[in-house]
């Protein structure tokens, strides 16, 4: 009798050890890399990055020899596309963190439970992309008109523009139809006072955490529709890139300044792939190969910018301490 693999499609065989991957390197990365609120140190945090960077990786390298090389470019294309993406989800995520004052230890466990119900979001968000832009094609025309308005408006923003947290819409309707407390309850998710239960701060942070994801979502999921119609592409893609958010918030947490410019690198990125999604219109279709590299070399040039321009304005202020005063009227 033949192994229950033997009759598997290609794809079958993909999406079950993508699953098998996910479970053990969750196990693997909640077991032995994080343990429950402990303060994550940044050596920590690079080694988490670089476990998640090189699994998704070397996924890549399975679907280069279980799918072939476009599927597996397009693949790639996608996670790295998702992973530039994702930097702009961490910038927000500092911002609630700080507004709710969230004490260290307790970051890792909120971020992972944040991040899971993400996912979770985004998998039905994509199921119901698929099911649209295979009833309507029109769609993806739609798609790719987001992005390019996205992008345009993403390069022109100021980074360093105030975001109010007071004002956001989730917030709002949490404090109108929930009793919140703004205690963290020691790590609980809820406590009672004077013998009424409230949600702490952490519960609210989460909610907020998996609701951000939501908003930037609508502007991921449509770029990874422009570069793949792969089911298996579209979702493994998105997943591996969102569950290498929390080792890369305690990454780039304490430099936010050194990355002013990568904001400019992925709008550019996305007109790009918003262009690449309205020029099918006229039967002109952009190689995989050409999407890829614009990817790397618009989030790479747009990091290394960012990172010189950071340096020198950090040696102009030092010197300008250290310099005496000229104007001696």
């Amino acid at each position: 009798m033949q192994p229950l693999i033997y009759y598997m499609t290609s794809d079958q065989l993909t999406y079950l050890v993508f699953g098998i991957v996910i479970v053990l390197a969750l196990a693997f990365d909640l077991g032995l890399l994080s343990k429950k609120n402990t303060h994550i140190t940044l050596r920590k945090a690079l080694l988490q990055t670089i476990f998640w960077v090189t699994l998704a990786l070397g996924f890549f390298g399975f679907m280069w020899v279980e799918e072939g090389r476009t599927v597996a470019l397009e693949y790639l294309s996608a996670y790295l596309m998702e992973w530039s993406l994702s930097i702009d989800n961490i910038f927000v995520f500092i911002l609630i963190f700080n507004f709710f004052g969230v004490k260290d230890r307790f970051y890792a466990r909120v971020l992972l439970i944040g991040i899971l119900m993400a996912i979770v979001f985004r998998v039905i968000f994509i199921t119901i992309g698929i099911e649209l832009v295979e009833r309507f094609s029109w769609l993806l025309y739609v798609f790719g008109g987001i992005l390019v308005y996205t992008g345009f408006k993403m390069f022109t923003a100021k980074h360093d523009d105030e975001v109010n947290l007071q004002e956001n819409r989730v917030y709002k309707m949490l404090k109108k139809f929930l009793p919140l407390t703004p205690q963290d309850g020691d790590g609980k998710w809820t406590m009672r006072i004077d013998g009424k239960k409230y949600y702490t701060s952490l519960f609210v942070v989460v909610i907020m955490l998996a609701t951000t994801d939501i908003i930037f979502a609508v502007d991921s999921i449509p770029a990874v529709f422009a570069i793949s119609q792969n089911h298996l592409v579209i979702y493994t893609s998105n997943i591996f890139a969102v569950l290498g958010l929390r080792s890369l918030f305690f990454l780039l947490k304490g430099a936010i300044n050194k990355f002013g410019h990568l904001q400019q690198g992925i709008a550019f990125v996305l007109i790009f792939i918003g262009a690449k999604m309205l020029v099918t219109f006229f039967d002109i279709h952009v190689p995989i190969l050409i999407s890829l590299l614009v990817i790397v070399m618009s989030v790479t040039l747009s990091i290394v910018y960012s990172i010189s321009v950071a340096r020198k304005e950090t040696a102009e202020e030092t010197i300008e301490e250290h310099s005496p005063d000229k104007d001696l009227h």
